[in-house]
């Protein structure tokens, strides 16, 4: 009796409860969770005073969340086909900006009639996809020094660009991504060593030996920022806005204690003295309202985010989706140290908005787009390993 393979089909499903099973739950739970936590908090804060409404907070997360889903049903590979497109896109849309009125001395928004699109923040999105095209396309050739060099360069014109607007911030975060990506697609330490002191030795001539030469590459706000978190926050000037901010923003979480001052004695949100409440010191007035109960359940929701993006990277069918995960690893843990360390007075403030937790469209849209490429990453990996036929002998 002769034997033959039979390949057994899978029990039928329908195909969006099928996609639904092969989400990762604690990704989108985190995510809500983070979403839950802005809308509760920015309704304690007095619009009259820092112009965040939380039914506009609630608006940008359904639109991302609905976003998210519909990223995680299309299969990212396709993507790849389209990077040079995208990298356009990140290039131009940043330059658009330029040809509208400025908001506070700054060129980042393009208006609509209903909302304001910042194109930089999408420009994160478009750049990690992009650059992980690219990096794929070198991988075979990784042992070149072009291939790092012209990566860092795909990433450092936008960069400049985004600076320029001047959004020094966002900058970081572009810089922040290829770095993530070159690490991951394999870049050796000797190479990688060399791209971190060349960093360092470009930091210590735009803050030190540029201007003593008397060419100012940074506005002098910009340099402000980068330096004051080096002196104390006690030894602030009435005319020195990134020390006072920093200041009262200490002073919030320390009166929070360990459950908070609750809303209705807030005083230091409430009332007006942090700058920038709602959205670059968002953390802080959680940690007033909620003491410390409240800031450890926001940074454990951030842990898992970054615990399951991790596991997401690990699990990619290819490549390419290794390195899109690794790109949005990268951007949502350095906005997220950069932000909680600089109101903690341990990084500089560069005015890098908390993913999903501070007010803004832009910012809630994009992290949940991104939110919906790495459940892309993640179902295709789980299909992928699905398809495999089981075969039985008979």
């Amino acid at each position: 009796m002769s034997t033959s393979p039979i390949q057994v089909a899978e029990e039928p499903t329908a195909p969006v409860a099928q996609h639904l099973l092969r989400i990762d739950p604690l990704l989108l739970v985190a995510s809500l969770g983070l979403a839950l936590c802005s809308f509760v908090t920015l309704r304690t804060l007095p619009a009259a005073l820092y112009g965040g409404d939380a039914n506009k907070q609630a608006l940008y997360i359904g639109i991302g969340l609905l976003g998210a889903l519909l990223v995680s049903r299309f299969d990212y590979s396709h993507l790849r086909d389209y990077r040079y497109v995208l990298y356009g896109l990140v290039v131009v849309l940043n330059v658009v900006v330029f040809g509208f009125h400025d908001v506070q001395s700054s060129h980042r928004w393009i208006p609509f009639p209903l909302f304001q699109f910042q194109s930089s923040e999408f420009g994160k999105l478009l750049l990690i996809v992009s650059l992980a095209g690219f990096a794929v396309d070198r991988a075979r050739r990784l042992s070149e020094h072009r291939t790092m060099a012209r990566l860092m360069l795909l990433a450092l014109v936008p960069a400049m660009i985004v600076m320029k607007q001047p959004d020094l911030g966002t900058a970081l975060v572009y810089v922040t991504i290829a770095c993530s990506i070159l690490f991951f697609l394999g870049t050796g330490w000797r190479n990688l060593g060399a791209l971190a002191l060349l960093f360092i030795v470009a930091a210590v001539a735009v803050l030190t030996v540029a201007p003593a030469l008397g060419l100012h590459l940074l506005e002098g706000y910009q340099k402000e920022r980068l330096t004051t978190f080096i002196n104390p926050p006690n030894v602030c000037t009435p005319t020195d806005q990134t020390c006072y901010q920093l200041h009262q923003g200490l002073i919030a979480i320390g009166s929070g204690g360990k459950t908070g001052t609750g809303v209705a004695s807030a005083s230091q949100a409430s009332g007006g003295f942090i700058p920038e409440a709602n959205d670059d010191f968002i953390f802080a007035v959680v940690g007033e309202t909620y003491g410390f109960a409240g800031a450890a359940v926001v940074l454990s929701l951030y842990a898992l985010i970054i615990w399951r993006t991790l596991r997401i990277l690990t699990m990619a069918k290819n490549l390419f989706g290794t390195l899109i995960a690794s790109g949005v690893l990268a951007m949502l843990m350095f906005q997220i140290f950069l932000n909680i360390g600089m109101t903690l007075g341990i990084m500089p403030v560069t005015g890098v908005p908390l993913p999903l937790l501070s007010y803004g469209g832009s910012s809630v849209i994009v992290t949940f787009l991104a939110i919906g490429l790495l459940e892309s990453v993640h179902v295709q990996a789980r299909t992928a390993s699905a398809g495999k036929a089981r075969v039985v002998i008979v």
